[in-house]
Order: structure tokens, then C-alpha cells, then sequence
């Protein structure tokens, strides 16, 4: 049986409807009656298209201007909950979704459940499931006390579907108060450069690790690799901490959550926090020296050898068929 209302904090990036907004509307559809969406964004008649057909029957928008948007998110979200009581509210687990999640718990005084990765509705009863110790056991909570009730998820954690059939009617939010918070300004705006499609869009990623032996190795393996397959490239902690590649390319717990078609680990050994983050992947494919390496466990393809001589000749072999 669903609940009542639920509203999802959408969030937007490069223009568009961020792909978790999308992925946590879709799981809405099937949690609760009406489904609706809180915007914060100077440009909401753009992205609510999108947000309608995946679900959301109307879109509450606020235009930070120079604010911060977390902080905008929680302050419109107050506002906005003590006129139209939602039963549960969905956060993707983003900088800006974790913000305005804090922010509005803190002022609302309500508890929350955070890093969700499933979720079950039976009426006013609403159970998230969680993963710990480094994602080998799931613990099931239940919400208790008074709503909303306010949860956040990792992305991909829920498949984003159209079907929502609406083209999501804009609701301005006028007069939002963000207090002494509100006084931070965005001066700029720095977008990460890249060729070819998002780490955690892509069909195609390519990953890396201490198995490339240097730094040096990454580009003209794992990057010539990805741009081969027009896929994305990505990097195990181990090899971002020991600055080989930037934060941007980690995949894993503390990373980006990614779940590809096609997944190729190179030199990864298969910690847990790594697995975490992309054992959801269609079929994955390990290259490792290390017979005994953990990422064999969860690998449909594996290849034992040194990766700086087996990707080699993958690469050899693919630009002889053109790609």
C-alpha cells in the first residue's frame, strides 16, 4: 500500500534534470500516491519537462541566485512543507542533496536515514536499507515519530524510467528565508573538463589501479581504452590518493557509484570499498597479475597477467578492427 506524498529534492546539472533526480522519481511512482519535486534552480521551466515525465506532477521551484543551493534547498523545503505536509521526502546522496537534507533536519528537528540503497513503503510504514561495513551486510531501518519522513540514496541505486506522463507544472516559491546561511555567495563556477560521456552515465567505463605500476601508464592504457570503447574512464582510491589521477575519477564508497553495461577493472585488486561502488555493473571484466585477487570473485570475465602488457594488446586488437 503506498503513502501519501512523496516529494523528491531534484537537483540539476549542466541544464539538465540530474540523472539521480530522475533515477529517485521513478522509485517515487511506486511508493506513494502523489509524487512531486522541490527545484532549487534559476532555470526551472527547463528542467521540468523531464522531471514530469519521470513522475513528478508538480515542481516547487526557487531561484537561489547567488546562494548556495543546499542552503536555498533546506530553507525552501521548511517553508514549503509546513503549507503542503509531505509524507517522505528523497535526497540523492550529492553535495547539494546531503546540504539541504542537514539543513532541513536540523530546523525541523527530524531524524534521517542516509547512504540508502533500497527502500519499502506498507502504508505510514517506510523501511530504508542501508549498507555497512564497507557494504557486506544491509541493515533494514523503520521510520517512527512525526513526518516527513526524510531519506537519501546513493545514485544508481534505482533504475530512472519515464512514464510519469506529466509535464511537470512549475509552483514558483517566493519569499524564501535562509537566515544568516543565505548570506554566502557563489562568486564562480568551475566546470570539471572531459572528453566523451560522465563516469556515472556511462555505458562504457574503464577503471584503474595500482596495477598500472606509475602514473604514466593510466593515460595511454585506461584512457586510450575508454576513448576506444566510448566509454569513460575511472580510478580505484588507492591510485586518487596517491595523486595519479583527480578525486573526480574515484569509484567506489567514497566515490561515484557507477553501473555500466560494461565494466573493466585494470590492476584493481577488488577492495570492498571499490566494489561497492560498481558491483552492480552489467558484465565486468578484471585484469589482474594476482590470481587471487578478490575481483575475480565478482568478475564474468577474468584475465590473469601483468595489465601493462595484457592492455596492450586489447588496444592493438581493437584498432585493428576500427575500434
Amino acid at each position: 500500500m503506498p503513502i501519501g506524498k512523496v516529494w523528491v529534492f531534484a537537483e540539476s546539472d549542466e541544464g539538465k534534470a540530474s540523472t539521480a533526480s530522475l533515477e529517485l522519481l521513478t522509485k517515487a511512482r511506486e511508493l506513494g500516491d502523489t509524487v512531486e519535486a522541490v527545484l532549487v534552480d534559476s532555470s526551472p521551466d527547463a528542467i521540468a519537462p523531464e522531471l514530469g515525465e519521470h513522475g513528478a506532477a508538480k515542481v516547487y521551484a526557487a531561484d537561489p541566485g547567488t546562494s548556495l543551493t543546499g542552503v536555498m534547498g533546506g530553507a525552501a523545503l521548511a517553508k514549503l512543507i509546513e503549507e503542503h505536509k509531505p509524507d517522505l521526502i528523497l535526497f540523492d546522496q550529492s553535495y547539494d542533496g546531503r546540504d539541504a537534507l542537514a539543513r532541513l533536519s536540523a530546523k525541523l528537528d527530524l531524524p534521517t536515514l542516509t547512504n540508502g540503497s533500497a527502500i519499502e513503503v506498507d502504508g505510514d510504514s517506510v523501511t530504508v536499507a542501508t549498507a555497512i561495513f564497507g557494504g557486506n551486510t544491509i541493515v533494514k531501518t523503520t521510520f517512527s515519530g512525526p513526518k516527513p519522513f526524510l531519506a537519501c540514496f546513493r545514485p544508481k541505486s534505482f533504475a530512472a524510467e519515464a512514464g510519469g506522463g506529466g509535464a511537470g507544472e512549475v509552483v514558483k516559491v517566493e519569499g524564501v528565508d535562509a537566515g544568516r546561511a543565505g548570506e554566502a555567495q557563489v562568486t564562480d563556477h568551475h566546470v570539471e573538463e572531459r572528453e566523451g560521456p560522465k563516469l556515472e552515465d556511462a555505458e562504457v567505463v574503464v577503471s584503474g589501479g595500482r596495477g598500472l605500476g606509475s602514473a604514466e601508464n593510466y593515460e595511454p592504457l585506461v584512457e586510450e581504452l575508454a576513448k576506444l570503447l566510448k566509454g569513460a574512464s575511472g580510478a580505484s582510491r588507492a591510485i586518487v590518493d596517491a595523486g595519479w589521477v583527480p578525486y573526480a575519477k574515484q569509484v567506489g564508497q567514497t566515490g561515484k557509484t557507477v553501473k555500466p553495461k560494461v565494466y573493466i577493472a585494470i590492476g584493481i585488486s577488488g577492495a570492498t570499498q571499490h566494489m561497492v561502488g560498481m558491483k552492480g555493473s552489467d558484465n565486468i571484466v578484471a585484469i589482474n597479475k594476482d590470481a587471487e585477487a578478490p575481483i575475480f570473485s565478482i568478475a564474468d570475465l577474468g584475465v590473469v597477467g601483468d595489465a601493462t602488457k595484457v592492455v596492450p594488446k586489447l588496444i592493438e586488437a581493437l584498432k585493428a578492427k576500427g575500434g
